[in-house]
């Protein structure tokens, strides 16, 4: 080790846990990442510095010569072209993985969190566990008093004095250390992310909800370098709004990996794009990338406009025979070869799609009336749609709430409890799913190909082979005579697309399509897609993508209920913002005018103009009725606490701040049980 430099330890993946004693405890894997001094070095404001980085896999290189330094405030968007070794580099970054070549210089005492795209947990974890138990001291402590105050909760009305002891401990510790603040900030984070039952075991949740852990994992720390991999897969629009403002204001450093365009635009402030030649940075969100991008792409062409014409005034001066070819002019000679030869940078390789599609007949696809329920849980009631042949729409919508049941209906993967699903006889539906294809790895991605189609016919009537389209597709010679095992993630999900598009399909169906896909992929789609003849549904959380390729939009609002917006995503947001202000109008009048009837005179007059409860409205009624029964329990154990005659402090504020919060959310919940029992 040289000197003046030191070892971090960076913190990754739980592998295991054991019981120890009475608590839970989870083991960690460590990675040691070698670091120097930053003051010594003379770049105090970089907490990580890489210089001249390289890593291959057998003979394939992968990141070649990668040189940026990321300030310790600063917002980065990583982005490049799948396979091209975003992931690789964040993983070398976090010390799961080892680089070949070059340095890799981290601030001294950095923590840094790596949100992998495909977290894995331990099945027997619960949440609690996973999220708080991270070898940090402070988190250990929160750990610990979240458990004990579980505890306390289940012991109801029996006093346990060893726990209540050691909830005051703990209390005490928290105290000194200041980790009431990180207390509340982990609260905040685990509320906005839907995570409220800490003692859930992990492998009974949901991908979507498991991928909210690891996010809350990754920000309760609240690490100095925060590494992020696709953070929105499996997220709603909501809590992807919500990440957006939270990491946009977040303290420390940022390297975020997205396909998510919107999400780039307001979170990063500099992109760092990932070429087989190394790294390139630009100043600015991915808005800015775009313009500067096209400034260097005019700037090629202008040179290579340049150097066509130079080579084409050389080549006529050499064709006027061997009176020009002097030894004098020797140097004109091997210039007008070097320019003959040189074949200039060209336009970058980009996806091209031809949009392909089986004519549609006059019936398209009609739904009547159609409900789906799991169990208890409704996800579509009573749905009826005609759909045009023109129709292009976006389903958006909290996780759970039934967007892919209604694809899969239509599908016909699988059937609807009520009502039934109509189509066209000319209708040829396109699925492409968020599970993909089974694919045959021992087949050659091109033999996986023609098994579909040896040829398509494109839109304007012209045929493409199955060779040519796994050209466009990004897929040269030498990969298409591959097995599909070679394959990445990225590129096994660009050859599903493929597949369904080689059907020539009619109806789309896309579900979470953005998903593992890269920008210069979903580019080219959406281009496709402009041009695409048929009826198009898609399922997504990428509102840049929606914006784009829709005009109408269905919003699932759960229990069963779906609503219809005119227009793109963007058009949604500003209705729905325009219901929010109406509705804060309506009930800020509603207030005033109640105000001076008093209780006597509004109890008179209690269902007069007054709608019948909602499905959702009644659940909400038996569910705040149990709150409230649970309160006044609880209420009733600390009060019998609190004169029972204790004389420690730590106990006797903690229960008086207990009993202020329950009194305080007892009180919200008579008010909201008064409105809704009117009404009932």
């Amino acid at each position: 080790m040289k000197d003046g430099s030191s070892w971090d330890c960076v913190l990754v993946q739980p592998i295991e846990m054991g019981i120890v004693g009475a608590g839970k405890r989870i083991k960690w894997t460590v990675a040691f990442t070698p670091t120097i001094s930053l003051h010594q070095s003379g770049l105090a404001m970089n907490i990580l510095t890489i210089e001249d980085l390289r890593k291959s896999y057998g003979t394939k290189p992968l990141l070649n010569s990668v040189t940026f330094g990321l300030e310790d405030d600063e917002k980065m968007g990583l982005i490049g072209a799948n396979g091209s070794g975003k992931t690789t580099l964040m993983r070398i970054i976090s010390g799961i993985e080892k680089h070949d070549g070059g340095r890799l210089m981290l601030q001294n005492n950095a923590r840094v969190a790596f949100l992998p795209q495909n977290p894995s947990f331990d099945a027997s974890h619960t949440v609690l566990d996973a999220v708080f138990d991270q070898g940090d001291p402070l988190l250990r402590l929160l750990h610990d008093y979240e458990e004990v105050s579980y505890a306390l909760a289940q012991a109801g009305s029996v006093i346990d004095d060893k726990l209540l002891a050691l909830m005051s401990d703990l209390s005490h510790q928290l105290d000194v250390t200041g980790g009431w603040d990180r207390e509340a900030s982990a609260k905040a984070v685990l509320d906005r992310l839907g995570l409220r039952d800490m003692d859930a075991l992990v492998g009974t949740l949901s991908g979507g909800q498991r991928k909210r852990v690891v996010l809350a994992r990754a920000l309760v720390l609240q690490p100095d370098l925060l590494l992020l991999d696709e953070p929105t897969n499996h997220l709603d629009t909501e809590t992807i709004t919500w990440l957006e403002s939270y990491l946009a204001n977040y303290p420390g450093a940022l390297l975020l990996v997205t396909h998510d365009r919107y999400f780039l635009d307001r979170v990063t402030n500099r992109m760092l794009e990932v070429t087989p030649e190394g790294v390139m940075k630009y100043e600015g969100n991915y808005s800015r990338y775009l313009e500067l991008k096209e400034e260097q792409d005019r700037l090629k062409e202008a040179t290579e406009r340049t150097r066509q014409n130079l080579a084409r005034r050389e080549l006529a001066w050499l064709r006027r025979g061997p009176k020009a070819r002097t030894s004098k002019a020797k140097y004109r000679v091997e210039r007008a070869q070097a320019l003959q030869e040189s074949s200039g940078s060209g336009p970058d390789a980009r996806l091209q799609l031809a949009a392909a599609s089986t004519r549609l007949g006059k019936k398209v696809l009609e739904l009547t009336r159609v409900s789906k329920a799991y169990d208890d849980k409704v996800l579509i009631e009573k749905y009826s749609r005609l759909i045009a042949r023109t129709d292009r729409l976006g389903i958006i919508g909290e996780n759970g709430t039934g967007k892919t049941t209604l694809l899969d209906m239509i599908a016909g993967k699988i059937e609807p409890d009520e009502g039934q699903i109509e189509s066209g006889p000319t209708v040829v539906i396109g699925y492409f799913d968020q599970e993909g294809r089974l694919l045959n790895d021992e087949l050659r991605v091109i033999d996986t190909v023609t098994e579909v189609a040896e040829n398509v016919r494109t839109a304007d009537g012209s045929i493409i082979t199955a060779s040519q389209m796994l050209e466009r597709f990004l897929f040269p010679s030498a990969v298409q005579y591959t097995p599909v095992a070679k394959l990445s993630g990225g590129e096994r999900r660009r050859l599903h697309l493929l597949l369904v598009l080689m059907e020539a399909p009619n109806i789309l169906l896309l579900d979470e399509p953005t998903n593992d896909l890269d920008i210069a992929t979903l580019a080219a789609l959406e281009e496709y897609l402009d041009t695409f003849d048929g009826v198009l549904i898609v399922v997504s959380h990428d509102r840049w993508f929606l914006d784009r390729t829709i005009d109408h939009l269905l919003h699932f609002e759960g229990n069963g209920a779906i609503r219809e917006y005119p227009g793109d995503y963007s058009s949604f947001l500003e209705v729905r913002e325009q219901q929010k202000a109406a509705e804060a109008d309506a009930l800020k009048k509603k207030k005033a005018a109640a105000k001076p009837a008093g209780p006597a005179a509004s109890s008179g007059n209690r269902k007069t103009g007054s709608a019948k409860l909602s499905y959702k409205e009644k659940k909400e009624l038996e569910e705040t009725e149990q709150r409230i029964e649970a309160s006044e329990e609880r209420k009733a154990v600390i009060e019998s606490e609190l004169s029972s005659g204790i004389t420690d402090l730590a106990i006797i504020t903690a229960l008086s701040e207990e009993l202020g919060g329950l009194l305080a959310s007892l009180e919200r919940d008579m008010e909201r049980w008064a409105e809704l029992a009117d009404r009932s």
